[in-house]
């Protein structure tokens, strides 16, 4: 459940929330999420079932993730594919989340 990114999907608090249908979660998560990024957001908008599902996303990974548009775009199943990796938008990803960045390179060195 890795995302294109590297991140684990099922760490993510949204995942959780909409695979236990938890909506206790969701409502946390949504007032957490509202106040850290200065942006409404409600418990309702809290469903995800990961970055390369085909299933529902949270509006901020379905349209607004400039790296999963750019792997899409690729036809791409994670950055670790890329002819460009590690490129300047994972390196921002890898500064806040270095995990992400040892998955995609574990993938790499398959």
């Amino acid at each position: 459940m890795l995302a294109f990114c590297g991140l684990d999907c099922t760490k993510c608090d949204a995942f959780i929330a909409t695979a236990g249908n938890d909506d206790a979660l969701r409502a946390k998560v949504a007032a957490e999420w509202a106040k850290a990024y200065n942006v409404p957001i409600q418990p309702e908008d809290i469903n995800c079932t990961g970055c390369r599902s085909t299933g529902v996303r949270v509006h901020y990974c379905d349209q607004l993730c400039e790296i999963r548009k750019c792997a899409l775009g690729k036809s791409i199943d994670t950055c670790a594919e890329c002819p460009d990796f590690a490129c300047d938008q994972l390196n921002e990803i890898f500064k806040m989340a270095p995990q992400a960045g040892e998955a995609l390179k574990g993938l790499r060195d398959r």
